[in-house]
Order: C-alpha cells, then structure tokens, then sequence
C-alpha cells in the first residue's frame, strides 16, 4: 500500500529544521545550511549533480534509500521558494532553478493561485489551494501506487503530522545548537500515543531516526 512518508529530514539538536531569516541566497536561514553538510558529503548526493566521488556508508546509504519507490512529492509554500519581487510573479518558479532534482509530481500548498509548472527532467509543480487532504489525496494519484514524500518545510510536515496522516518519518538530527527558527515537534501534544521511534541509527556525523505511525 502507498505510503506518506518524510525522508531525510535534518533537524538541529535542539529540533529545529531552518534558521531564522529565510532568502534567496539562504534558504535555510541564516548559517541554516550547517543542516545540510552531511548531506553534501556522500556519494549519492554528489551523483544526483553528475558529479563524483562522495562518502559511502551509513549517510550515503539512507541518502539513497530516500529516493526509493517514490511517486511525488508534496511541499509547502515556503519550500517551494520565497515570496517573489511583484515584477516577477508571473515568471516565477522558486528556488529550484531549470531542472529540480524531484524528477515526477509536486504539489505545493499554497493560498496563490498559479497555473501548474513544467519544469526539465519530468518534475511539475502544480499549486494546491484546498489544503492538506487534497494535495495528498491529488499526490496519490499522481504517484500511481508509489510513495509519497512529504518534503517540508516544518509547518508543512507538522500540519501532516497533526492529522496523523504521515506514516513514517526519517529524521536526521544533526549535532548543531540553533537556539531559534522552525520546529516539527510543535504544538502536538498527543503525538506521543500515534507514533514510536523504532530506530536510532548513528554515523559519524549524524542520527538518523525512524519514527513510524503505531500499528501501521
């Protein structure tokens, strides 16, 4: 049976998934990208950019396991990209540049209405004002009996993860202190009796966490 699940998630030490001060330049925030350099380090990374070399082993490993039986994605309005200039809204196509490493469907909620976005290599942005239920409900049968990844930001996943409709999150908890930004783990009291850890897996570098929906 398909599934919802978040892959790959990095979250600080202290639970945040972004820094304060989210730009262009720093999508992020500020310094935020520290979240993300165990992930440039492997292997599987550098291969998605046609680029070699990389580490292999635990981090590689999961990298590569994230991509798997995947259908398309889901994502919030804010990952898709910042808010664009008002010359360039009609023009405007996030931060992923020409040719974005999703490679299938993604479906963004957002409360603009934007006509869908083709973009290289078969990845489509189509824009979702009706909530959480009917992106997923649309990204399940855009996906064809895959998975469907749920790719953030923190506000996203939470919403998801309130509703009790994610079933499986792979956590990555990087050792970094931000002290402020964005937290999955927010306002979500109960979560506790749906969910369980059921694996702590670390590397040199990082935790990685699977966290699944109880009795699934």
């Amino acid at each position: 049976m398909a599934r919802l699940v978040v892959r790959s998630f990095a979250i600080s030490l202290d639970g945040f998934s972004a820094a304060p001060g989210q730009s262009q330049k720093e999508p992020f925030g500020k310094n935020g990208l520290r979240l993300m350099s165990w992930v440039f380090a492997t292997k599987h990374f550098n291969a998605m950019y046609g680029r070699p070399g990389g580490a292999e082993g635990t981090d590689n490993d999961f990298m590569a396991k994230a991509d798997e039986n995947i259908g398309a994605s889901i994502m919030g309005r804010r990952m898709f990209g910042p808010p664009p200039d008002a010359n360039d809204k009609e023009t405007w196509k996030g931060w992923w540049g020409e040719n974005p490493p999703y490679h299938h469907p993604v479906f963004v909620l957002t409360h603009e209405r934007k006509a869908p976005l083709p973009m290289e290599g078969g990845t489509s942005f189509t824009f979702v004002n009706d909530g959480i239920e009917a992106a997923l409900d649309m990204a399940f049968a855009a996906a064809k009996g895959k998975d469907v990844r749920l790719a953030g930001g923190a506000a996203t996943v939470r919403q998801y993860l309130k509703a009790g409709l994610i079933d499986e999150l792979h956590l990555v908890q990087v050792p970094q202190l931000f002290g402020q930004g964005e937290r999955i783990f927010e306002d979500l009291a109960g979560v506790e009796r749906g969910y369980e850890c059921v694996s702590f897996t670390p590397s040199k570098a990082v935790a990685h966490l699977r966290i699944v929906k109880k009795g699934g």
